[in-house]
């Protein structure tokens, strides 16, 4: 018998496919039609903010093609928080003018070919990368990204070939062959696969996420040339659709396009509902899970407040903190031990695909002086881009740290850009100040951080072990000299991100 991987499970998985009974609708009072649209919106927007449980994420797409005309995805914790929200679908008055032709089932997985540590127990031996790809895996997102294809897929199980009775060793090549295939599409495409075994007529659901649907057409179509998928693969019926806000659920209906605000904004009048047209959008698998960047994340308010607080007592020290993510943008900062010209060509892999996204403000490597770890630092217009960002980058290399996930209190002086003439007396300075800190009571590291491609942009990451620490670093008269000799010597001013 064929050795089985292990397995470990993680959320539930619905897609709830729903065709409309236009004729039916068409027909209804208009009052009825209004009834009908306020419950659905009120089910979709309650659903999308996950006010039914504790964990998950939801979303509405409209479905092209005849075989169903709206597909709901549900992430959950539990099969009964699924069966909840397809009952709670069907007490609204717009279940009246739906069917169900199909639904599917699942539930979101990760395997020890992934990683035998992690399996094994043995959490000192786990790639922190690793760990947060599975996170990840296990409970995964919907990024904003504008479209979606779903289809079921089985491994064959024919005499000549049969993917059970191959060894794990054969398994394991062929699915790592494949995974290097969707690596390439890493920043366009986010793919969820979740396990049907059990609970529906195919053994995998995959969903695919993405800004252009040519992406899921490429990846796709190239994927079919790997042997894991030409040998061994067989694949069921595909829905390709588009996600649009629950409030444009009466504008979907009325056969308009969707999402409208997309649309209005080339007129001027608004912007689309998860941002701007492109700007949200880099798909691929954001596996970081969702612990917030600690970059102004929106979810953590109590951070947020602390940053705010932050900032005023700078301002009162007449101390300039720039704005929270530089000029109104999110940023998030992972640390590698990996060799640094390793880590840049992957580096350089991955923002290739995120330029694609008007989003993307900046992408780099910074190489440390006191240590020989590197920091990857990804700078997006908005927060959702930047998290999902932190799910590719937390991939990379030989990751150990992701900035603002239990390393004390951090301040990080970023893009610290120097006059050229000025480079040598900035190093200098700053080694004059790190002395001082290595002195400070609750200091525990300090480095100036060169970006590899501009070695005049520096990044400095300080750990202190709580705000006041920081602040009273802040209070000396060695930073405020240090910030008033730096107005001659920086090409502009320095913009600070606190890290809780």
């Amino acid at each position: 018998m064929a050795k089985p991987p292990r397995t470990e499970e993680g959320w539930y998985v619905l897609h709830d496919f729903r065709t409309v009974d236009w004729d039916a609708w068409r027909a209804a009072p208009d009052r009825e039609r209004e009834r009908a649209i306020r419950e659905g919106v009120a089910y979709l927007e309650e659903h999308e903010a996950v006010a039914d449980s504790e964990e998950g994420a939801s979303a509405v797409f409209s479905v092209l093609g005849h075989k169903a005309d709206l597909m709901i995805v549900h992430f959950r914790p539990t099969l009964d928080d699924l069966s909840a929200a397809e009952r709670r679908f069907e007490s609204t008055a717009l279940a009246n003018y739906t069917d169900q032709p199909t639904s599917y089932v699942s539930v979101s997985e990760v395997s020890d070919y992934v990683s035998d540590s992690y399996f094994d127990g043995d959490e000192e031996e786990v790639d922190e990368g690793i760990r947060r790809y599975i996170e990840g895996k296990l409970k995964p997102e919907i990024p904003d990204s504008e479209y979606v294809s779903f289809y079921p897929m089985n491994r064959k199980r024919e005499a000549e070939q049969n993917w059970y009775s191959l060894s794990y060793e054969e398994r394991s090549e062929l699915l790592s062959a494949h995974g290097d295939i969707g690596r390439e599409y890493a920043g366009k495409i986010k793919q969820v696969i979740a396990s049907s075994v059990g609970f529906d007529d195919y053994e995998w659901g995959v969903t695919l996420f993405g800004s252009d649907p040519a992406d899921i057409k490429d990846i796709v179509y190239e994927m079919r040339f790997d042997e894991a998928s030409a040998e061994y693969g067989e694949f069921g019926p595909f829905y390709v659709g588009r996600r649009f806000p629950p409030t444009d659920l009466d504008a979907y209906l009325a056969g308009d396009r969707v999402p409208t605000s997309e649309h209005e904004s080339a007129h001027g009048a608004g912007s689309h509902p998860h941002g701007e047209s492109e700007s949200h959008h880099h798909g691929g698998d954001s596996d970081g899970g969702h612990h917030g960047s600690g970059h102004g994340d929106d979810a953590d308010e109590d951070d947020g407040e602390d940053e705010e607080t932050i900032r005023a007592e700078l301002e009162d020290l007449d101390i300039y903190a720039g704005k929270p993510h530089g000029e109104d943008v999110f940023a998030t900062v992972l640390y590698s031990e990996a060799d640094a010209d390793d880590l840049f060509e992957e580096v350089e892999g991955l923002r290739g695909n995120f330029e694609h996204y008007g989003s993307h403000v900046k992408t780099a490597v910074y190489e440390g002086n006191e240590t020989d770890r590197a920091a990857v630092v990804s700078i997006w217009q908005t927060a959702s881009a930047a998290e999902t960002a932190a799910g590719f980058l937390s991939e990379l290399p030989g990751i150990v740290e992701r900035a603002g996930e239990e390393s004390g209190f951090g301040t990080m002086g970023m893009f610290y850009t120097v006059k050229p003439d000025y480079r040598e007396e900035f190093v200098d300075k700053f080694g004059v100040v790190g002395g001082m800190l290595d002195e400070m009571d609750g200091h525990f590291e300090t480095d100036l951080m060169v970006n590899r491609e501009d070695e005049n942009d520096m990044f400095i990451a300080s750990q202190w072990a709580s705000k006041d620490d920081a602040m009273g670093f802040f209070r000396s008269d060695a930073f405020r000299d240090t910030v008033s000799w730096g107005r001659d010597v920086l090409a502009d001013r320095p913009r600070h991100v606190f890290l809780a």
